[in-house]
């Protein structure tokens, strides 16, 4: 599976304002670590700040930060918000695929999103970032194979 960019985009903004959570941060300053759209951006932290995972603050000092603790942002309820799951036409409504009244892919489907969600239902925000490590530099991109799934 692949995720939406809305998705992975998500993740990595909380990722980012978990790392800065001594302060406020701000879209500008995201998008320029990622090297990503502050536009495109600025949706994600919309829909991020509307589903209450992002406080926004206005104003000149204004900026983001987590809206509650990082044990509290469970990833696997992030996900089924943020990413359709729509895996083939069977699942959308209504299904125009001719063959669906003969065919079992929908039950196949249906049974691998489940265990797929399963495993981001079993972690959390503060799982997925390295305490004593951080991010890296504000200089460049972030480099994911420093940022591992912590065992449990």
């Amino acid at each position: 599976m692949q995720l939406t960019q809305h998705t992975d985009y998500a993740f990595r903004v909380l990722l980012y304002a978990l790392a800065h959570n001594d302060r406020l941060v701000t879209i500008s300053e995201i998008a320029n670590y990622y090297q990503i759209s502050r536009s495109h951006l600025a949706k994600v932290v919309a829909n991020l700040t509307q589903n209450d995972y992002l406080l926004g603050i206005r104003g000149k000092k204004g900026g983001l930060k987590l809206a509650r603790p990082a044990e509290q942002i469970n990833l696997g309820v992030l996900m089924q918000e943020f990413e359709p799951l729509q895996i083939a036409e069977c699942f959308q409504d209504p299904n125009e695929c001719i063959i669906s009244p003969v065919c079992q892919l929908k039950k196949v489907l249906y049974e691998a999103k489940k265990a797929f969600l399963a495993v981001f239902h079993q972690y959390t925000l503060a799982d997925i970032l390295l305490p004593t490590q951080g991010l890296p530099g504000t200089d460049g991109p972030l480099d994911f194979e420093k940022i591992i799934l912590v065992d449990k």
